[in-house]
């Protein structure tokens, strides 16, 4: 007499669900899998993604624990994430990184990037075809009303992307439609021991006062406002989606860099597009908007041989080279 399988929990499904839309189909056959690795802090969250994604592939999924030595509870993290594995028999790939924050950038932002780049390594050298975030969809509402807070655009209103590439590395984010309370609930019926990270009550971190003060602000206005700002970031994305084809076409229209000539020809609104993907796509650098006017004004003005382009962007300067832009050192 067969037993059936025990039927897919909603985060197990979340996790399926995302390795059916970005990876190849033989890949997300429980036979023929190649190794998946999940970002596991050892928090809820990350428990939750590990044990849903080993529920769905046992045997193919690896842990990766960066211990960024930022605070003293960050020992008793990587021991509860070596435990866990263990009982589960999840190999555990960690690593240590300096995540202090240098002049004139936040911590969290440190902590991301160092964060990233130690992920992308362990995963190489796991030979992981992708690695997995547990970010959920009440960090989508939080990095949503932090965009707004800032003035962002359309890329920082579409909010978290559920794939895309850091480091020749793909990272996906299955749990994007799944709220909190769920992973949370998933981990308690499993009986899954984790951790409390006691800088996520820590309202000097502005996404923490966000989740203090505004979310709840907003829950009494306008409850259940969640599901419509993520649709709100849903249609962030697509429109950005739009202008990036924009900008593809009009790349191939003006080159690669950019002939200024060929730019001035455009308007100014899809100068503005073209020279921000263009940016965005081969430097990684995103000009503030204050930036981008500066720039193409100067580019409006750029009408004789001899005539000079220099505007500093992130580390580097957008120059004039020849009769196109260019973007490194001053030249």
């Amino acid at each position: 007499m067969s037993t059936r399988p025990a039927p897919l929990d909603t985060c197990e499904k979340a996790v399926g669900e995302w390795c059916r839309r970005h990876l190849n189909a033989d890949n997300c056959a429980a036979e023929t899998a190649p190794t998946i690795a999940v970002a596991y802090s050892a928090g809820a969250d990350s428990t939750a993604l590990l044990l849903a994604a080993h529920r769905q592939w046992p045997g193919r999924v690896v842990a990766l624990h960066v211990h960024h030595g930022l605070q003293d509870a960050a020992d008793g993290f990587e021991v509860c994430a070596q435990v866990l594995c263990t009982s589960l028999g999840i190999e555990l790939h960690t690593a240590r990184v300096n995540a202090s924050a240098s002049s004139g950038q936040s911590p969290e932002d440190a902590a991301r990037i160092a964060r990233y780049g130690a992920l992308a390594q362990l995963a190489k050298e796991a030979g992981a075809i992708c690695v997995l975030l547990g970010q959920h969809a009440d960090d989508q509402v939080e990095t949503l009303l932090l965009a707004l807070s800032r003035g962002a655009g359309l890329p920082g209103l579409a909010a978290m992307s559920d794939v895309f590439m850091r480091h020749g590395t793909r990272f996906g984010r299955p749990f994007l439609e799944l709220p909190g309370s769920t992973l949370r609930a998933y981990v308690a019926s499993r009986a899954m021991a984790h951790v409390n990270d006691p800088t996520n009550t820590d309202e000097r971190y502005t996404r923490n006062r966000i989740r203090a003060v505004l979310a709840p602000a907003w829950e009494r206005c306008f409850p259940g406002y969640r599901p419509m700002l993520l649709r709100s970031a849903r249609h962030a994305a697509q429109a950005q989606q739009l202008l990036d084809d924009l900008a593809r076409i009009d790349l191939e229209r003006v080159g690669l860099p950019p002939v200024i000539a060929e730019l001035q020809t455009l308007s100014r609104e899809r100068q503005a597009n073209v020279v921000r993907h263009w940016l965005r796509t081969s430097a990684g650098v995103a000009p503030s908007a204050a930036q981008l006017d500066e720039l193409l004004d100067q580019v409006a003005h750029c009408t004789t041989r001899g005539h000079a382009i220099q505007l500093k962007v992130a580390s580097a300067f957008v120059c004039r080279s020849r009769d196109r832009l260019a973007y490194g050192p001053p030249i």
